[in-house]
C-alpha cells in the first residue's frame, strides 16, 4: 500500500484520535504544521460529531469520522480505517489515546504503513489503577516503530516498567500557542467574570483538573476551607469538574464550604480567559508518576497566574520553588493553604513568580520548537 517518499513532495500523515470532543493542542496542529513537509489528515474515532472535527473540517483538511462507541466497534473501526489509510496512501500513521492506538496501529501494521507512532498520554495509570491495561500498552508499543513520551518521567516508564527499547523513543514536550493564555481578549475575561460570578469575589482560587483522585483535589478543599476563615468573600472555582472521584468531591465540598463559596464548571471552552479570573492557581496530583505531563503546569505559567503546585508529570524538568511557582508537598492541605496565603501577602513574591513563569514558558514550550520536532519526526529525521 505504501509508497516511498517523494524528494521534495510532503510526507503524508494521518492522525488517528480517539474519543476527543475538544483538544487545542490538536487544532494548533492542524492550523500550523507545514504544509510544506507535512500533508495532514485525520480520522476520528468517535460515536458522533465533535468540535474538533469541526475545527479540522473549517481549516480544509480531510477529516473521516469513524463511528466508535467501544470494543463492539473494534474489528469494523478496524476495517474502516485500513480503508482510508489505502485511500489516502499514508506514509505515517501517528495515534493519539488508548483506542485510536488498538485500532490506528493494528490497521496501519496490517496495511504497511512504514512510520507508526504513538504519542504516550498516560504515565502509570495503567500500572495503578488498570493492570489489564498494561499488556495493551505493551501490544500497541510493538506495533510502533515510535514512541512519542511527553515527559521524561514518561519515558522511565516505558523504558523500565514496559521494556521499550530507548531508540524507540523520541521525548517531545508539548507545545503551545502561547499567546492564547498571555493575551486573552478583555471582553471575554470580562464574560466569563460574569458568568462565574467572579466579580467582586477576593481571591479567587482556580483549578482545573479532571475529578479523579489522584489529581489531588481532596487536599485543595480543606486548603480553601482555612482561607475562607480569612476571606470570606474567597471563591473556589473548579474547572473540568467531572470524573469518577467526583461523588467524593462533592461529599468535600459539602461538608468544608458553604454552597456559595465555590462553583463548578463542567467544561469550559475559552481557557485562556478562564485563567484569569483566578488570583492564585492551585495544581496538586498526588505523586510524581501519575501525571503524564499536566499541560495545566504550562498555561498558568504563561498565563501569569501565581501557581501552587505538587511535582508531578513535566513539573520537575521546569518548575523551581519562589522563582517561578510555590512547590507543596504531596497531600498536604496546610502547606497548600499557607502557600497561597504566602501570594495573598506578598505583592512582590507574585510579580517575580509571574515574570519568571511567563519566561520558562516562552522559552520552553514555544508551538513552533513542537511543530519543528513533530515535523522531523514524521520526515525521518
Amino acid at each position: 500500500m505504501s509508497a516511498s517518499p517523494v524528494p521534495g513532495s510532503p510526507v503524508r500523515v494521518t492522525y488517528i484520535i480517539s474519543a476527543v470532543n475538544k483538544a487545542l493542542s490538536f487544532e494548533w496542529i492542524a492550523k500550523h504544521l507545514n504544509p510544506h513537509r507535512v500533508a495532514l489528515s485525520f480520522i476520528l474515532l468517535n460515536p458522533a460529531d465533535s468540535e474538533l472535527e469541526q475545527y479540522i473540517r473549517e481549516v480544509g483538511l480531510p477529516v473521516v469520522r469513524v463511528v466508535y462507541r467501544g470494543k463492539a466497534d473494534l474489528l469494523r473501526a478496524i476495517r474502516e480505517v485500513r480503508g482510508q489509510l489505502n485511500v489516502w496512501k499514508s506514509q505515517v500513521v501517528h495515534t493519539h489515546l488508548f483506542d485510536a492506538n488498538v485500532v490506528g496501529l493494528l490497521a496501519a501494521w496490517s496495511v504497511g504503513v512504514p512510520r507508526r507512532i504513538l504519542t504516550r498520554h498516560h504515565s502509570t495509570l495503567h500500572h495503578q489503577y488498570f493492570p489489564r491495561a498494561v499488556y495493551y500498552d505493551r501490544f500497541t508499543n510493538a506495533l510502533t516503530t515510535h514512541i512519542v513520551a511527553i515527559t521524561e518521567m514518561v519515558k522511565r516508564i516505558l523504558v523500565e516498567k514496559e521494556g521499550v527499547k530507548p531508540e524507540k523513543i523520541r521525548l517531545i514536550h508539548h507545545g503551545f500557542d502561547l499567546g492564547t493564555f498571555m493575551q486573552p481578549q478583555p471582553e471575554r475575561v470580562a464574560a466569563l467574570q460574569q458568568k462565574y460570578q467572579a466579580n467582586g469575589r477576593h481571591p479567587v482560587i482556580g483549578v482545573i483538573a479532571r475529578q479523579t483522585e489522584w489529581k489531588g483535589i481532596q487536599y485543595i478543599i480543606p486548603a480553601f476551607a482555612t482561607l475562607l476563615t480569612q476571606y470570606p468573600t474567597a471563591k473556589l472555582l473548579l474547572a473540568n469538574a467531572h470524573g469518577d472521584y467526583q461523588k467524593e468531591i462533592q461529599a468535600l465540598l459539602n461538608q468544608y464550604l458553604p454552597a456559595e463559596s465555590y462553583e463548578q464548571i463542567r467544561f469550559e471552552n475559552d481557557l485562556g480567559s478562564l485563567y484569569q479570573l483566578f488570583d492564585v492557581y492551585v495544581h496538586t496530583p498526588i505523586d510524581d508518576h501519575s501525571e503524564a505531563f499536566g499541560q495545566t503546569y504550562v498555561e498558568a505559567l504563561a498565563a501569569g497566574i501565581p501557581a501552587v503546585f505538587t511535582l508531578s508529570g513535566v513539573a520537575p524538568e521546569f518548575i523551581r520553588h519562589e522563582e517561578n511557582a510555590l512547590v507543596v508537598p504531596f497531600a498536604d492541605s496546610a502547606a497548600i493553604a499557607a502557600a497561597v496565603q504566602r501570594y495573598l501577602t506578598d505583592p512582590s513574591l507574585r510579580a517575580h513568580v509571574r515574570t519568571a513563569g511567563q519566561t520558562v514558558a516562552t522559552q520552553r514550550f514555544g508551538l513552533d520548537t513542537y511543530l519543528c520536532a513533530l515535523e522531523d519526526l514524521y520526515c525521518g529525521q
